[in-house]
Formats: structure tokens, C-alpha cells, sequence
């Protein structure tokens, strides 16, 4: 499955296009995670458990996003973007969503 942020795939045409697809995951943030922030905020430097926890947000998003894409019977999603929103105090909504279409060769 190719996905890319762009409307177009190189060499490739969009014979047809399928329709919205997407890809969500809530985390909440963890106690343990919260207190080694705060130290960390303290002294300056990334905060590397949220960067992990992000990143496999996004994974799992981009896995949701694809799944639906193949249920459509896609080659590709194009134009896919991420979006973020916090639903409550500690835990925030990652949202992956793109375009699902049919490519052929050009």
C-alpha cells in the first residue's frame, strides 16, 4: 500500500477514487511518563517518553487508516494528513486520514 502526503504517485495515474479513509488512536498520558516530564521539563532536553508514546500512536493511526483503505480495495491513500485534538486533561486524539484510490501505470 503506498501512502503519501502528496495528491499524485509518480508514474502512476488515480483511475478511480474510493473515498475518505481514517485512522484514530486516544492515548492517555502515564503516571511514571508525567513524573520523569516534569524532571525532565526541569532540566531542559527532550521528554523521549512521549516522543515514544507519539510515535506509536501515529504507527497505530497509520495502520487503522490503511485497513480501511485495503477493506476499499485501494492501492494507495493520497493527500493523508494527521491531526491532533486533546479530549481531556491527559489524553489526546491522534487522527491519521487521506484519500483511498485505485492507481494504474501511466
Amino acid at each position: 500500500m503506498i501512502v503519501t502526503t502528496t495528491h499524485t504517485v509518480a508514474g502512476k495515474r488515480i483511475a478511480r477514487t474510493l473515498g475518505l479513509v481514517r485512522g484514530n488512536t486516544i492515548r492517555a498520558r502515564h503516571i511514571g511518563r508525567d513524573i520523569t516530564a516534569v524532571l525532565r521539563n526541569i532540566v531542559g532536553g527532550e521528554i523521549s517518553e512521549y516522543t515514544k508514546m507519539m510515535a506509536e500512536a501515529r504507527e497505530q493511526a497509520l495502520d487503522r487508516m490503511v485497513e480501511e483503505a485495503r477493506e476499499l480495495g485501494a492501492d494507495a491513500v493520497v493527500g493523508t494528513r494527521f491531526m491532533t485534538s486533546m479530549l481531556m486533561t491527559g489524553a489526546a486524539e491522534l487522527l491519521a486520514y487521506g484519500t483511498a484510490v485505485r492507481l494504474e501505470d501511466e
